[in-house]
């Protein structure tokens, strides 16, 4: 495999799948008073959810810094890469790519492509398993990268929030928070797609579901499909089984959010990454 992939773990693919395809996952920290936690290292995302309403501060979140990105960057070229391709969240959304990038160019002994995957959670984690599944195939960096723009204007992500309070705590989402504004009696809805975060207004949570039904229905036909959650997995089963006649054929993940994105959108979230089959006119 000449090209590897690396990617952070605001991606949320299953590791099964990170094994298969020998994608590199770098951490991020999440923040919790003065203490730091490496996620999925440190803080299991059932623990941490668990423990979230009762973090006083708010946790806080951040990236490595560049010479973690560069130490890999060189352990993959000491283990034969002749190229390295580094898959991103949104720049809209986090200064993760901007590491990257810095710790990209003081690598000299592997060229190594930085890539904005433009999008968060299995946007970004469909858009690393595809690129390593062509690098495994022996496809040429070029032929990934065409591949990877086609897939990022078919590709949306859409969550139904529980409450405002995290978005508010956190305040890393204030494109949300200045359209939503004061409004306390509604459920936020989040869209992301090709690099653009918005935001909607939702009055109950049985309004909320209803609204993740008719954008599923409307990204249709789809290629492929996760269903997204944040202690929620209940609410997601039944949200599954509901939308069963709008889903491909095949394995549908079921995925629990990140603590670094859960961090500022709080637990109780339900929502879909799906890609659709053709682009739009």
């Amino acid at each position: 495999m000449a090209i590897r992939v690396v990617a952070d773990s605001t991606c949320d693919l299953p590791k099964e799948l990170i094994e298969k395809y020998q994608i590199v996952l770098i951490p991020m920290y999440i923040n919790i008073g003065e203490k730091t936690y490496v996620d999925e290292v440190d803080l299991s995302r059932g623990e941490f959810y668990e423990r979230l309403p009762g973090f006083r501060p708010s946790p806080t979140t951040a990236a490595p810094g560049p010479d973690v990105f560069r130490q890999v960057y060189e352990r993959l070229a000491s283990e034969g890469a002749t190229g390295v391709l580094s898959i991103h969240i949104s720049a809209k959304l986090s200064a993760v790519l901007n590491i990257a990038a810095q710790a990209a160019r003081e690598t000299s002994a592997v060229p190594v492509t930085v890539f904005d995957s433009r999008l968060l959670s299995l946007g970004t984690g469909f858009q690393v398993l595809a690129a390593a599944q062509a690098a495994a195939e022996g496809r040429s960096l070029s032929e990934i990268l065409a591949m990877l723009e086609d897939q990022i204007v078919r590709t949306r992500v859409f969550a139904a929030l529980d409450t405002l309070e995290y978005l508010r705590r956190s305040g890393r989402m204030n494109f949300a928070l200045s359209f939503l504004g004061t409004l306390l009696h509604i459920k936020p809805f989040l869209k992301m797609y090709n690099g653009e975060p918005t935001a909607e207004r939702v009055r109950t949570r049985r309004n909320a579901m209803k609204r993740l039904v008719e954008l599923l229905n409307e990204a249709g036909p789809l290629e492929k499909v996760a269903l997204l959650h944040s202690n929620a997995a209940e609410r997601a089963r039944a949200l599954l089984e509901q939308v069963r006649p709008l889903l491909p054929a095949g394995e549908i993940l079921v995925e629990e959010i990140n603590p670094v994105l859960g961090a500022h959108i709080g637990p109780g979230v339900v929502g879909f990454a799906c890609i659709t089959k053709t682009r739009e006119a």
